[in-house]
């Protein structure tokens, strides 16, 4: 039994941690990644916000091929969390949903993609 413990530590103790460029070992930890993001439905809302200044209820439905219910779930989560903004109006006495990215959307989104790309450049390098 214990060769075969220190069998196990000397692996253990071969195999050094992934340090990525921010020197955070946390960072390529699949676990750390913010599940509000990770979920699809929730990621291309939040990269199609990203990319436009605001989108329409109906422009993010067409985009994603989301149905309604689908998708005001997932925008509310975004919106709950603080990572998009949510404003409706009225345009010729029909109902207008806009949505856009806030500031800590914007900042989620871009540590989702730094942890994504830690994972990636970590699983290359083995």
């Amino acid at each position: 039994m214990a060769a075969k413990s220190n069998a196990a530590r000397v692996e253990r103790e071969e195999k050094p941690k992934r340090i990525t460029s921010a020197g955070n070992p946390a960072e390529t930890a699949p676990a750390n990644l913010d599940r509000l993001i990770h979920e699809r439905t929730r990621l291309a809302i939040i990269s199609a916000l990203a990319v436009n200044d605001s989108l329409t209820f109906s422009e993010v439905k067409e985009l994603l091929g989301a149905t309604d219910g689908n998708l005001s779930v997932h925008a509310r989560k975004l919106e709950d969390a603080g990572y998009i903004a949510c404003t409706k109006s009225f345009a010729n006495r029909l109902p207008k949903t806009e949505y856009r990215l806030t500031a800590s959307g914007r900042r989620a989104l871009e540590k989702y993609l730094d942890h994504m790309e830690a994972l990636i450049r970590a699983t290359r390098e083995r």
